[in-house]
């Protein structure tokens, strides 16, 4: 697969992220069927690329607690 460049798009900001600056991730929309996620404190770092279903159960794990620690 063909990098995508995103270095010109927008990025909107989880609405669980922690407003003091910590445990933020954004997501960038318009790229189907894949969706960007990256680390809002690392805006030039990597960038992780989720399918839909992908970022479903990501979103649900979270939600749930599931994940882990």
């Amino acid at each position: 697969m063909r990098p995508f460049d995103l270095s010109a798009e927008s990025w909107r900001k989880s609405s669980y992220s922690n407003p003091d600056g910590g445990e933020c991730i954004e997501i960038s929309d318009g790229f189907a069927p894949v969706i960007p996620v990256r680390d809002s404190k690392k805006p030039h770092g990597p960038i992780l690329a989720f399918t839909a279903d992908g970022w479903s159960s990501f979103v649900s794990a979270v939600k749930d607690g599931s994940l882990g620690a």
